[in-house]
């Protein structure tokens, strides 16, 4: 678990399963789940599997340790994830230590943020990856290792200790793991990585600082109309930290939603119009002083609302979920990008 070569190595004896967790307790490794030993076989197969991307990291914040590949391999193992995983791993943590992304200040924040994961192009089938029913929940071993294997390598690499350096006032699920892939298959629209200048068949983490997937729920509506009513006023809220005004947020559009507003016209550019135009906070729904914090920030109305982006270009759509009318709003943390990064695999050379 070192940052340094010379010492990733650890005589640990011979531990059996508890001993091994309870010793992972021990060193601050854990999340509080149980953990996967990492022998030195299986942090070499998941090596192994990252041939193709042999370019370096960034420092990991708060702790600003440049990472080792088999620092990273590590945690990958203790997440439970497979090798073939590993690859689409390291995408979502190039994106994360992109300084646009602001890891440090996610950490340092009292916000309960953590790292959106979404995955996009052919290896979403190839690793078995949740895009359909339930695809931000449990049942899953991609989604869930990818996802966990990214925030141990914050926890244990970075050194994001919960309470310590990962401020969080009450944190989140989605500080275990938050790693879902968009629905492609079923998506009227042109998936979210070629609509970002990727083409159809790469393979594309998107990474975002974001919060746990706000419910929208619309059974009523029948038209684009009458649903885009629901979305704009149910992403119109003062408790999320959108209310800043300073960064993204995603819309994740369930698959029946999606039908209603691409049957009635409505693309994804007809969409984003829409939420900037609507999906603003009343002043009567703001304390007073609520605004006075906000405006002391630069974030000032605009005539009887408050906008809660810069623009039509914060705002992101995606389209994930199964049968059921029910879609997604995540908020960001606010100090944050939206980063898409294309995943390195041995195949592709690199």
């Amino acid at each position: 678990m070192s940052d340094s070569a010379d010492s990733e190595i650890l005589d640990i004896a011979d531990l059996d399963q508890e001993a091994w967790q309870d010793y992972a307790i021990e060193q601050g490794w854990s999340d509080g789940l149980p953990l996967v030993m990492p022998t030195e076989a299986s942090v070499a197969r998941m090596v192994a599997a990252a041939h193709g991307d042999n370019e370096g990291f960034a420092p990991i914040s708060p702790r600003q340790v440049v990472p080792t590949m088999a620092s990273l391999a590590a945690n990958a193992v203790m997440a439970g994830a497979k090798p073939a995983y590993f690859p689409t791993i390291l995408a979502g943590l190039r994106g994360i230590l992109d300084p646009s992304y602001n890891l440090h200040g996610s950490m340092a924040t009292t916000h309960s943020c953590a790292p959106m994961v979404m995955i996009n192009g052919p290896l979403r089938q190839a690793l078995g990856v949740n895009c359909s029913s339930n695809c931000f929940g449990q049942g899953w071993r991609a989604n869930a290792s990818i996802g966990r294997a990214i925030q141990l390598i914050l926890l244990n690499v970075g050194g994001g200790k919960p309470g310590v350096m990962d401020r969080s006032t009450q944190g989140s699920p989605a500080k275990y793991a938050f790693c879902f892939g968009e629905n492609e298959e079923e998506c009227p629209w042109l998936p979210f990585h070629v609509r970002r200048g990727f083409a159809p068949e790469d393979s594309v983490v998107t990474v975002m600082s974001g919060e746990a997937p706000h419910n929208i729920n619309d059974h009523g509506s029948t038209s684009a109309e009458g649903l885009m009513t629901t979305f704009a006023h149910t992403i119109a809220q003062p408790g999320a930290n959108t209310v800043y005004g300073k960064g993204p947020y995603m819309v994740v559009v369930g698959p029946e939603h999606a039908a209603t507003f691409h049957r009635d016209g409505w693309g994804v550019d007809k969409l984003r119009d829409e939420l900037w135009l609507r999906a603003r906070i009343p002043l009567k729904h703001i304390s007073e002083e609520n605004l006075a914090t906000y405006a002391a920030t630069g974030h000032h109305p605009t005539g009887d609302f408050l906008t809660i982006c810069r623009g039509p270009d914060d705002i992101h759509i995606a389209m994930a979920g199964g049968p059921g009318k029910h879609s997604a709003f995540i908020p960001s943390f606010g100090g944050t990008a939206v980063v898409s990064t294309r995943v390195k695999l041995p195949s592709a050379g690199g």
